[in-house]
């Protein structure tokens, strides 16, 4: 297309290489971009629709491999992208184009959408070399533009809720899922940052008994080209584009970052926290034969880790590239981020995916890698939450208990051993045992603390808690793969039937197995996570990988039934049973034995009372185990019962000694008032069941 020459139209200035990005200084904008390799950069204007180009401006100056320039007149609204020239020798890891457009990394906003064309590859569709040929058709007309920004907004009296970790409990939950299905919410803020806000979701949060809602990915992300052809979205969004800007899908129509800034506000007057879920570890460019969106075209020989041969990537991610944080700019891009989120949006942690590829120099990760040591230093991140998932697809990827001090990480091996005893797998129990008193044979080093211990029974990635005792098997057909997708391996149990049924004894043992899972998790020491729904019983039909659907299978159920209200209400029960014992939240690990300085123990019994002893531990039959706490004034009993027998269990002290019931996952119990009192002596658990009781004194 023939674009007006910038002497014609524009006035540009030398401007400045920092900081990166489009800054409005209230008189102009200046354009930064780094390129280590670039010949030319030129930015794109497009006008207010993003379907016609009008102007390109090459950038005037080079400075410290940063390009840039300042426009006098270009105001907030604008829209932009760039193109770059260099050379396009995949050979050597160079692959510009400048027929492609680009999105600014540092961009704060991102508007339209990406529409799948063979105009998005830097290389020509079916050439014979592939991705060594070249392309020259424009992709402007199918790429989102970038905006600039003025990010100035009035956060009034919002004060961070500052939870301490030892009393964080965790909601997973997806901006659109959590208000797809609430009718009584305006159609156009569903699915929104907006919606989140809404005062009625808040509330749910609030009376629930959560600290923390931590939200899957919401920094700008597409649907992928394979997804858009089956009809199928990208749900999840663990494919990030922009690390600076909000996904457009989760904004009103001509809405902007206030919508999220306002979504925090409210979350965080009611005492809730924000935690993000980020993808640091690759984008959404894929491998070397993915599309030329961003980093590929701006610098794809700093922006990405490339192979021994530099045409290939080196990938521990599964998803095609490796950002390369081995290069300081592109190091810089990802702390500027991170620190943008929490300055500029007051978010209070991060969620890592894929966490170990951020701990890497190839082949090996180390909890000294330049990321990790970056973070550790800086003194905008040390008042967040950092959470690892500690592990990728690399040699040596999985990395559970090996990040620094002061970042919690997801413990799967928690989740694994929690389903494996409650299903009734032998030799679950003395793996089981180590995650309820907060995995300290993984975390209790270097000072670290159980809330280390990020503990899950369910999360986005696999069965829903309903489903976990509903299905043997995935069920993923409606995602086009054959079923091969998703998990395996689920530790699943439908308790006799394969989905829905109408049997009452199977759906009354499926509600009770919910329950001791549900009760397991937030009774265990460290930090508890529940899953978007679970305290209701959502579903998504035996669908394990629901990460491309749409519909209401990933959307937490408004008009739940009473039967689900009433989970709720167990749900609600036991976390404030947790919230009223100090016990539960325990700053320090509490091992087996006392405790001389605090005159805490955690003992482990038998159902007839005595101790534990290491050949009840390798016994793989034993299915049932009695954890008494004791903190100097209380004691608490958690009595759990995984087999098929009805058991007795001896209580310790005084036959005549007085107990609370707290919890009973039988009874369907959950009162931290303690009213159903219980005599000393045999207490019976029924088969596949959990009971919590308390006492005062000695024992």
């Amino acid at each position: 297309m023939r674009v007006a020459p910038a002497t014609l139209s524009r006035r540009i200035l030398a401007g400045s290489d920092v900081p990166l990005g489009a800054t409005w200084d209230g008189s102009g904008t200046n354009f930064a971009l780094f390129s280590a390799h670039a010949e030319k950069v030129e930015l794109c204007l497009f006008d207010n629709r993003g379907r016609r180009e009008l102007e390109r401006i090459e950038l005037p100056e080079f400075t410290h491999q940063i390009w840039h320039g300042y426009l006098p007149d270009v105001r907030p609204g604008q829209l932009y992208g760039y193109r770059v020239h260099g050379p396009y020798a995949p050979e050597q890891g160079h692959r510009f184009n400048p027929h492609k457009l680009l999105l600014d990394p540092y961009a704060l906003q991102h508007r339209g959408i990406l529409r799948w064309h063979d105009a998005l590859f830097g290389y020509r569709i079916g050439h014979a070399q592939r991705d060594l040929s070249f392309d020259r058709r424009d992709s402007s007309f199918v790429m989102p533009k970038c905006v600039v920004v003025d990010p100035a907004h009035t956060w009034g009296d919002d004060v961070r809720p500052n939870v301490p970790w030892g009393r964080t409990l965790i909601y997973e939950a997806h901006v659109g899922g959590m208000t797809m299905g609430h009718h009584r919410i305006d159609k156009p803020l569903r699915g929104t940052f907006e919606g989140l806000a809404d005062p009625r979701v808040v509330d749910h949060l609030v009376r629930l008994g959560v600290t923390a809602i931590e939200l899957l990915p919401i920094q700008a992300f597409y649907d992928e080209g394979l997804l858009a052809d089956k009809g199928l979205v990208n749900w999840w969004g663990y494919s990030t584009i922009g690390f600076f800007a909000p996904a457009p899908r989760y904004l009103t129509q001509n809405g902007g970052l206030h919508e999220f800034k306002l979504m925090v506000r409210r979350l965080h007057a009611a005492g809730i926290e924000v935690i993000l879920d980020v993808v640091y570890n690759h984008t959404a460019e894929g491998s070397e034969l993915g599309p030329t969106l961003s980093f590929r075209g701006i610098d794809n020989a700093s922006y990405y880790t490339l192979a021994d041969h530099p045409r290939h990537y080196f990938d521990t991610t599964g998803c095609g590239n490796s950002l390369n944080l081995r290069n300081s700019r592109v190091l810089q891009m990802v702390m500027d981020s991170l620190r943008y989120w929490v300055e500029e949006c007051h978010v209070d942690g991060f969620r890592f995916d894929l966490a170990t590829t951020l701990g890497r120099d190839r082949d090996t990760y180390s909890e000294h890698a330049i990321f990790l040591e970056a973070v550790r230093q800086d003194p905008v991140l040390a008042g967040v939450k950092l959470i690892a998932e500690p592990w990728d697809t690399g040699t040596g990827g999985y990395q559970l208990g090996n990040f620094p001090p002061g970042w919690a990480e997801w413990n799967d091996r928690y989740r694994d051993t929690a389903r494996a005893y409650w299903r009734g797998d032998p030799d679950a129990l003395r793996h089981f045992a180590g995650g309820v008193l907060g995995s300290a044979a993984t975390f209790d080093h270097d000072g670290r603390r159980p809330w280390a211990s990020v503990n899950f029974v369910t999360a986005h990635d696999g069965f829903t808690l309903a489903d976990l005792v509903s299905y043997n098997d995935k069920h993923n057909a409606a995602n086009g793969e054959d079923n091969r997708d998703g998990h395996s391996h689920n530790l699943s149990w439908n308790c006799g039937v394969e989905g829905p049924t109408d049997d009452p004894a199977i759906r009354a043992l499926r509600d009770r197995q919910r329950r001791n899972m549900m009760a397991t998790l937030i009774l265990s020491q460290g930090t508890p996570m529940i899953l978007m729904g679970d305290e209701r019983g959502r579903s998504q039909n035996g669908n394990n990988n629901s990460y491309c659907q749409p519909g209401p299978i990933n959307w937490l159920d408004w008009q739940a039934g009473a039967d689900d209200l009433t989970f709720e209400t167990f749900v609600r029960g036991l976390i404030a049973v947790r919230r009223s014992r100090a016990l539960f939240v325990a700053e320090r690990f509490l091992h087996s034995g006392p405790d001389v300085r605090r005159r805490r123990f955690a003992k482990w019994l038998r159902p007839d009372g005595d101790e534990m002893t290491a050949e009840d531990w390798e016994n793989e039959a034993s299915r049932a185990t009695g954890l008494l706490l004791h903190d100097g004034g209380t004691h608490l009993l958690l009595a759990m019962n995984a087999s098929e027998s009805d058991l007795d269990f001896v209580l310790p002290g005084a036959a005549d000694r007085g107990w609370s019931c707290l919890v009973d996952t039988a009874a369907g119990l959950a009162d931290a008032q303690g009213h159903r009192r219980i005599a000393g002596g045999p207490l019976p658990v029924p088969a596949r069941s959990l009971i919590l009781i308390e006492t005062g004194g000695n024992a």
